[in-house]
Protein backbone atom coordinates (compact mmCIF):
# COMPACT_ATOMS: atom_id res chain seq x y z
CA UNK A 1 0.00 0.00 0.00
CA UNK A 2 2.54 2.10 -1.02
CA UNK A 3 1.81 6.18 -0.31
CA UNK A 4 -1.73 5.53 1.87
CA UNK A 5 -2.11 7.24 4.49
CA UNK A 6 -2.42 5.09 7.99
CA UNK A 7 -4.47 5.96 11.32
CA UNK A 8 -3.54 4.42 14.33
CA UNK A 9 -5.95 5.01 17.40
CA UNK A 10 -4.35 4.19 20.86
CA UNK A 11 -5.55 6.79 23.55
CA UNK A 12 -4.44 5.11 26.74
CA UNK A 13 -3.75 3.95 29.68
CA UNK A 14 -0.57 3.45 29.88
CA UNK A 15 -0.58 -0.44 30.97
CA UNK A 16 -3.13 -0.67 27.49
CA UNK A 17 -0.49 1.96 25.68
CA UNK A 18 2.73 -0.70 25.95
CA UNK A 19 0.78 -3.60 25.42
CA UNK A 20 0.37 -1.65 22.16
CA UNK A 21 4.18 -1.41 21.01
CA UNK A 22 3.94 -4.78 18.98
CA UNK A 23 0.83 -3.94 17.14
CA UNK A 24 2.55 0.08 16.16
CA UNK A 25 5.72 -1.96 15.00
CA UNK A 26 3.65 -4.32 12.89
CA UNK A 27 2.01 -1.72 11.77
CA UNK A 28 4.60 0.07 10.44
CA UNK A 29 6.19 -2.88 9.09
CA UNK A 30 2.87 -4.22 7.10
CA UNK A 31 3.17 -0.36 6.04
CA UNK A 32 6.24 0.54 5.11
CA UNK A 33 5.82 3.28 2.63
CA UNK A 34 3.06 4.75 4.24
CA UNK A 35 2.32 7.91 6.12
CA UNK A 36 1.47 6.65 9.60
CA UNK A 37 -0.33 9.44 12.36
CA UNK A 38 -1.34 7.71 15.85
CA UNK A 39 -4.35 9.45 17.17
CA UNK A 40 -3.34 9.14 21.50
CA UNK A 41 -3.29 11.65 24.66
CA UNK A 42 -1.08 13.74 26.40
CA UNK A 43 0.69 11.64 28.19
CA UNK A 44 1.53 9.46 25.78
CA UNK A 45 3.13 12.14 22.97
CA UNK A 46 7.04 11.99 23.67
CA UNK A 47 7.24 8.68 23.54
CA UNK A 48 5.19 7.89 20.27
CA UNK A 49 7.27 10.98 19.12
CA UNK A 50 10.32 9.33 19.98
CA UNK A 51 9.78 6.22 18.37
CA UNK A 52 9.85 4.76 15.12
CA UNK A 53 6.57 4.13 14.08
CA UNK A 54 4.98 6.81 13.31
CA UNK A 55 5.52 10.52 11.38
CA UNK A 56 2.63 12.24 13.08
CA UNK A 57 1.55 12.43 16.12
CA UNK A 58 -1.99 13.44 17.16
CA UNK A 59 -3.51 14.57 20.57
CA UNK A 60 -7.13 13.49 21.32
CA UNK A 61 -8.54 16.30 23.26
CA UNK A 62 -11.29 13.74 23.85
CA UNK A 63 -14.23 16.38 23.10
CA UNK A 64 -17.63 15.85 24.46
CA UNK A 65 -21.21 15.15 23.00
CA UNK A 66 -21.87 18.83 23.27
CA UNK A 67 -18.77 20.72 22.86
CA UNK A 68 -20.04 21.28 19.45
CA UNK A 69 -17.32 23.45 18.10
CA UNK A 70 -14.61 20.70 19.69
CA UNK A 71 -16.34 17.85 17.62
CA UNK A 72 -16.55 19.84 14.48
CA UNK A 73 -13.17 20.70 14.74
CA UNK A 74 -12.25 17.31 15.25
CA UNK A 75 -14.44 15.58 12.41
CA UNK A 76 -12.78 18.16 10.19
CA UNK A 77 -9.61 17.09 11.18
CA UNK A 78 -10.27 13.36 10.77
CA UNK A 79 -11.80 13.64 7.37
CA UNK A 80 -8.82 15.86 5.91
CA UNK A 81 -6.51 13.71 7.01
CA UNK A 82 -7.21 11.48 3.71
CA UNK A 83 -6.70 8.55 5.43
CA UNK A 84 -6.82 5.16 3.51
CA UNK A 85 -7.26 2.84 6.71
CA UNK A 86 -7.78 3.12 10.27
CA UNK A 87 -6.51 0.79 12.94
CA UNK A 88 -8.55 1.28 16.08
CA UNK A 89 -6.67 -0.37 18.69
CA UNK A 90 -8.40 1.51 21.47
CA UNK A 91 -11.67 -0.17 20.14
CA UNK A 92 -14.01 2.14 22.87
CA UNK A 93 -16.98 3.50 22.39
CA UNK A 94 -15.31 6.63 21.35
CA UNK A 95 -13.22 5.58 19.10
CA UNK A 96 -16.33 3.75 17.63
CA UNK A 97 -17.96 7.36 17.28
CA UNK A 98 -15.04 8.31 15.32
CA UNK A 99 -15.57 5.77 12.72
CA UNK A 100 -19.07 7.08 12.62
CA UNK A 101 -17.31 11.08 12.24
CA UNK A 102 -15.13 10.07 9.75
CA UNK A 103 -18.15 9.24 7.45
CA UNK A 104 -17.88 6.01 4.66
CA UNK A 105 -14.55 5.38 2.02
CA UNK A 106 -12.26 4.50 4.65
CA UNK A 107 -11.00 0.85 5.47
CA UNK A 108 -11.27 0.48 9.49
CA UNK A 109 -10.02 -2.70 11.73
CA UNK A 110 -12.09 -2.48 14.80
CA UNK A 111 -15.17 -3.30 16.42
CA UNK A 112 -17.07 0.10 15.12
CA UNK A 113 -20.75 -1.39 13.68
CA UNK A 114 -19.86 -1.69 9.86
CA UNK A 115 -16.26 -1.15 9.83
CA UNK A 116 -14.58 -2.87 6.93
CA UNK A 117 -12.11 -5.44 8.99
CA UNK A 118 -13.85 -5.94 12.04
CA UNK A 119 -12.51 -7.64 15.22
CA UNK A 120 -15.01 -10.79 14.61
CA UNK A 121 -14.62 -12.89 17.39
CA UNK A 122 -17.32 -13.19 20.40
CA UNK A 123 -15.11 -13.80 22.68
CA UNK A 124 -12.44 -10.93 22.46
CA UNK A 125 -13.65 -9.51 25.77
CA UNK A 126 -12.18 -12.49 27.53
CA UNK A 127 -8.66 -12.35 25.60
CA UNK A 128 -5.05 -10.95 27.16
CA UNK A 129 -5.01 -7.76 25.83
CA UNK A 130 -1.66 -8.13 23.45
CA UNK A 131 -3.46 -11.61 22.23
CA UNK A 132 -6.46 -9.77 21.43
CA UNK A 133 -4.74 -6.90 19.40
CA UNK A 134 -2.83 -9.39 17.37
CA UNK A 135 -5.60 -11.35 16.24
CA UNK A 136 -7.54 -7.92 15.44
CA UNK A 137 -4.43 -7.22 12.96
CA UNK A 138 -4.59 -10.70 11.87
CA UNK A 139 -8.21 -10.30 10.34
CA UNK A 140 -6.78 -7.19 8.67
CA UNK A 141 -3.68 -8.43 7.02
CA UNK A 142 -1.33 -8.22 9.54
CA UNK A 143 -0.55 -11.70 10.23
CA UNK A 144 2.93 -11.56 12.06
CA UNK A 145 3.16 -9.21 15.53
CA UNK A 146 6.63 -9.89 17.07
CA UNK A 147 7.98 -8.64 19.94
CA UNK A 148 9.22 -5.04 19.08
CA UNK A 149 12.47 -3.94 18.98
CA UNK A 150 12.85 -0.78 21.86
CA UNK A 151 16.70 -0.18 20.89
CA UNK A 152 15.19 3.54 20.67
CA UNK A 153 14.32 3.68 24.49
CA UNK A 154 17.70 4.43 25.34
CA UNK A 155 17.85 7.33 27.57
CA UNK A 156 21.09 9.32 29.67
CA UNK A 157 20.42 8.07 32.94
CA UNK A 158 23.74 9.79 34.02
CA UNK A 159 21.95 12.43 36.01
CA UNK A 160 20.08 9.97 38.13
CA UNK A 161 23.72 9.12 39.54
CA UNK A 162 22.05 5.58 40.51
CA UNK A 163 25.02 3.00 41.72
CA UNK A 164 25.01 -0.27 40.27
CA UNK A 165 23.48 -2.87 40.58
CA UNK A 166 19.96 -1.89 41.46
CA UNK A 167 16.17 -2.86 41.66
CA UNK A 168 13.29 -0.90 40.51
CA UNK A 169 10.33 -0.63 43.04
CA UNK A 170 7.05 0.57 42.30
CA UNK A 171 4.31 0.82 45.05
CA UNK A 172 2.16 3.08 43.43
CA UNK A 173 -1.05 2.16 41.51
CA UNK A 174 -4.26 3.99 40.18
CA UNK A 175 -5.10 6.23 43.11
CA UNK A 176 -9.03 5.36 42.87
CA UNK A 177 -7.93 1.51 43.38
CA UNK A 178 -5.69 1.42 46.62
CA UNK A 179 -7.02 -2.57 46.74
CA UNK A 180 -3.83 -2.67 43.66
CA UNK A 181 -1.31 -1.91 45.83
CA UNK A 182 1.22 -4.20 48.17
CA UNK A 183 1.44 -2.28 51.64
CA UNK A 184 3.93 0.42 51.60
CA UNK A 185 5.57 -1.19 54.72
CA UNK A 186 6.01 -4.74 52.93
CA UNK A 187 8.16 -2.42 50.26
CA UNK A 188 10.05 -0.82 53.04
CA UNK A 189 10.91 -4.55 54.18
CA UNK A 190 11.71 -5.56 50.57
CA UNK A 191 14.11 -2.64 50.25
CA UNK A 192 16.58 -3.16 53.08
CA UNK A 193 16.16 -6.93 51.98
CA UNK A 194 17.75 -5.86 48.74
CA UNK A 195 20.40 -3.38 50.39
CA UNK A 196 21.33 -6.15 52.51
CA UNK A 197 22.20 -8.49 49.59
CA UNK A 198 24.40 -5.18 47.81
CA UNK A 199 21.13 -3.92 45.51
CA UNK A 200 20.29 -0.44 45.84
CA UNK A 201 16.18 0.50 45.61
CA UNK A 202 15.20 2.76 43.30
CA UNK A 203 11.65 3.72 43.69
CA UNK A 204 9.75 5.03 40.53
CA UNK A 205 6.30 7.14 41.81
CA UNK A 206 4.94 10.42 40.85
CA UNK A 207 3.67 12.89 43.60
CA UNK A 208 0.64 10.72 44.06
CA UNK A 209 2.67 7.95 45.64
CA UNK A 210 4.80 10.45 47.27
CA UNK A 211 3.20 9.08 51.21
CA UNK A 212 4.03 5.52 50.15
CA UNK A 213 7.54 5.94 49.00
CA UNK A 214 8.44 8.41 52.01
CA UNK A 215 7.68 5.66 54.00
CA UNK A 216 9.78 3.03 52.22
CA UNK A 217 12.21 5.58 51.96
CA UNK A 218 12.26 6.03 56.19
CA UNK A 219 12.25 2.07 56.29
CA UNK A 220 15.09 2.06 54.32
CA UNK A 221 17.47 5.15 54.03
CA UNK A 222 19.64 3.70 51.50
CA UNK A 223 16.65 3.66 48.88
CA UNK A 224 16.88 5.92 46.41
CA UNK A 225 13.65 7.42 45.15
CA UNK A 226 12.82 9.79 42.34
CA UNK A 227 9.75 10.57 42.82
CA UNK A 228 8.37 12.77 40.33
CA UNK A 229 11.93 12.76 38.46
CA UNK A 230 10.87 9.80 35.37
CA UNK A 231 9.46 10.35 32.45
CA UNK A 232 8.16 7.17 30.34
CA UNK A 233 11.55 7.39 28.62
CA UNK A 234 13.58 7.47 31.75
CA UNK A 235 11.57 4.61 32.93
CA UNK A 236 12.06 2.04 29.65
CA UNK A 237 16.27 3.32 30.40
CA UNK A 238 15.93 2.23 34.03
CA UNK A 239 14.27 -0.76 33.41
CA UNK A 240 17.20 -1.91 30.73
CA UNK A 241 19.84 -1.77 33.49
CA UNK A 242 17.87 -2.85 36.01
CA UNK A 243 18.77 -6.43 38.05
CA UNK A 244 15.12 -6.94 38.65
CA UNK A 245 12.24 -4.83 39.43
CA UNK A 246 8.95 -5.41 41.74
CA UNK A 247 5.74 -3.52 41.73
CA UNK A 248 2.31 -3.61 41.60
CA UNK A 249 -0.18 -3.91 38.32
CA UNK A 250 0.45 -0.85 37.51
CA UNK A 251 1.61 1.62 34.52
CA UNK A 252 5.12 1.92 35.25
CA UNK A 253 5.56 -1.99 35.66
CA UNK A 254 4.59 -2.63 32.20
CA UNK A 255 7.42 -0.72 30.41
CA UNK A 256 9.62 -1.66 32.93
CA UNK A 257 8.51 -5.27 31.61
CA UNK A 258 8.70 -4.43 28.18
CA UNK A 259 12.88 -3.09 28.62
CA UNK A 260 13.12 -6.60 29.62
CA UNK A 261 13.72 -6.24 33.20
CA UNK A 262 13.36 -9.31 35.17
CA UNK A 263 10.33 -8.48 37.22
CA UNK A 264 7.78 -9.67 39.36
CA UNK A 265 4.44 -7.90 39.28
CA UNK A 266 2.27 -8.24 42.20
CA UNK A 267 -1.62 -8.75 41.28
CA UNK A 268 -4.73 -8.70 43.71
CA UNK A 269 -8.07 -9.87 42.94
CA UNK A 270 -8.88 -6.04 41.56
CA UNK A 271 -7.35 -7.37 38.13
CA UNK A 272 -6.90 -10.65 36.45
CA UNK A 273 -3.66 -11.27 34.78
CA UNK A 274 -5.13 -13.88 32.37
CA UNK A 275 -6.31 -10.29 30.78
CA UNK A 276 -3.57 -7.85 31.05
CA UNK A 277 -0.36 -9.04 32.80
CA UNK A 278 2.87 -7.94 31.23
CA UNK A 279 4.84 -10.15 29.37
CA UNK A 280 8.75 -10.28 29.02
CA UNK A 281 10.88 -12.15 31.41
CA UNK A 282 7.82 -11.39 33.98
CA UNK A 283 7.15 -13.47 36.93
CA UNK A 284 3.05 -13.19 38.19
CA UNK A 285 2.26 -13.19 42.25
CA UNK A 286 -1.41 -13.08 43.06
CA UNK A 287 -3.27 -12.56 46.47
CA UNK A 288 -6.88 -11.54 46.11
CA UNK A 289 -5.66 -9.33 49.26
CA UNK A 290 -2.34 -8.28 48.96
CA UNK A 291 -1.97 -7.10 52.27
CA UNK A 292 -2.30 -10.81 52.75
CA UNK A 293 0.67 -11.27 50.76
CA UNK A 294 3.89 -11.88 53.17
CA UNK A 295 7.43 -9.98 52.47
CA UNK A 296 9.46 -13.30 52.65
CA UNK A 297 7.14 -15.04 50.07
CA UNK A 298 7.93 -11.90 47.82
CA UNK A 299 11.49 -12.24 48.61
CA UNK A 300 11.45 -15.84 47.86
CA UNK A 301 10.31 -15.35 44.58
CA UNK A 302 13.25 -11.96 43.83
CA UNK A 303 15.89 -14.89 45.38
CA UNK A 304 14.44 -17.33 42.75
CA UNK A 305 14.41 -14.52 39.67
CA UNK A 306 18.16 -13.74 40.94
CA UNK A 307 19.40 -16.98 41.26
Amino acid sequence: MSGSRILVIKLGALGDFVQAFAPFAAIRAHHPDAEITLLTTRPFAEMAVASPWFDHVWLDEKPRLWQLGKVAALRAKLRGGRFTRVYDLQTSDRSGWYFRLMGAGVEWSGIAKGCSHPHANPRRDVMHTIDRQAEQLAMAGIESVPAPDLSWTEADLSRFGLPRPYALLCPGGAPHRPAKRWPAEYFGQLAQWLVERGITPVLLGTDKEKVEIDKIAAACPQARPLVGQTGFLDILGLGRQALVAVGNDTGPMHLVAASQAPSLVLFSAESDPALCAPRGRVVILRQDDLADLPPATVMDRIAAILA
